[in-house]
């Protein structure tokens, strides 16, 4: 069920953002001869007016073929004035930017929702079960709420940074106890209970966190993990908070790409097939992390959409601006050379995510959780 869940998730995803081009192209008057989900000869296909729909055999994007796309492509007198490069700038640019504006809408509306029903994630200083630990196990419960370790009180960060300080005598070895107590406050059942609890220098993960392939940093621990918490949030706080978080991702997502010759961040890249597994096993988790995943998705298709290149959707509207600077039309075979550029970052940016995310899936998946 997950793997159609995902798949269905994407198809919804392609059809949105074509039918985005489909309805600009329809109101401003051009003439659509197809529409497509996924490519290739379509596979199955119904006509309805001037326009055809179809399904193709290759399950990697979709399009709309708006008559005209290609100025030397000769056509019938009827239906010439309807043609893409017989339309204004305006129109054009409306056309294809509607695609990527109906993805960041989706992505926004993903989240805004998803904030209004589940809330804001927050940190807590309550113990969850999950991760409680030696030497902490010894004296703490799940539910206990920390007051404080060693009267620093001053939020979760700045108790971690007073259990940290704590040190081994000599050097420091993974499983070495501290040689002074941390005094921990907490509040259990209403009452405030006190104990002295010797941190432990942890460097290596646990066999149960290998095998999630969950990576740790190593330094002192009382071998407790902070349950999560959320905050409710009214419509406008959930749309202030869902637009900062498309914003943080768009920075990120462009900063990586355009360091996509650093190792790291190339290590970053996720392709199509990354994409449908996180989805999938986000279905299996949960359905509010499926849908926060899909948005991002939805809103990490409209930034590498946006980008200036060729077959793009940036890169026509590149294009158009040119044109529009320039005062008169942009050869197409200036734009064909151009292309190459955008064919070949295209290219590159498929085979790297491919390759990252064949390592993933050999090395224990994309540990979802």
């Amino acid at each position: 069920m997950t793997y159609f869940l995902a798949f269905a998730g994407f198809a919804i995803l392609i059809i949105l953002h074509e039918a985005g081009h489909f309805a600009a192209a329809k109101a401003v008057g051009m003439r659509v001869e197809r529409f497509s989900l996924f490519f290739g000869k379509p596979l199955v296909s119904v006509r309805r007016g001037e326009t055809e729909y179809g399904i193709g055999p290759i399950p990697l994007g979709g399009y709309v073929k708006i008559t005209g796309m290609n100025p030397r492509e000769e056509l019938a007198p009827e239906i010439a004035h309807r043609a893409y490069y017989r339309q204004p700038v305006w129109k054009r640019i409306v056309v294809i930017s509607a695609g990527p504006a109906v993805n960041v809408a989706i992505a926004f509306l993903l989240l805004w929702g998803l904030l209004l029903v589940n809330g804001q994630g927050i940190s807590t200083t309550r113990v969850d079960a999950e991760g409680l630990l030696q030497p902490a196990a010894r004296y703490l419960q799940p539910g206990d709420r920390i007051v404080s370790v060693d009267g620093v009180s001053n939020g979760l960060e700045a108790i971690t940074s007073q259990v940290r300080s704590h040190r081994c005598a000599g050097t420091l070895v993974d499983g070495c106890v501290a040689t002074t107590p941390a005094h921990v406050v907490v509040v259990r059942g209403g009452r405030r209970l006190a104990f002295d609890i010797r941190p432990r220098y942890v460097a290596k993960p646990t066999p149960e966190q290998r095998k999630n392939h969950i990576k740790i940093t190593p330094a002192m621990r009382l071998g407790i993990q902070f349950a999560p918490g959320t905050r409710d949030l009214g419509p406008a706080p959930a749309a202030s908070l869902s637009v900062t978080t498309m914003w943080d991702v768009t920075t990120a997502t462009v900063t990586r790409i355009a360091k996509l010759f650093h190792a790291k961040d190339r290590k970053q890249l996720s392709g199509t097939v990354g994409a449908y597994e996180v989805t999938r096993e986000s279905f299996a988790f949960s359905l509010s992390y499926a849908l926060g995943v899909l948005a991002l998705i939805s809103l990490s298709l409209a930034i590498i959409n946006l980008f200036p290149f060729l077959p793009l959707d940036g890169g026509h509207i590149f294009w158009a601006l040119a044109e529009k600077v320039r005062g008169r039309a942009i050869p197409f075979s200036v734009m064909e050379g151009a292309s190459v550029v955008g064919f070949a970052l295209v290219i590159l940016l498929f085979v790297v995510g491919l390759s990252n995310d064949i390592d993933r899936l050999q090395h224990g998946g994309f540990n979802v959780r």
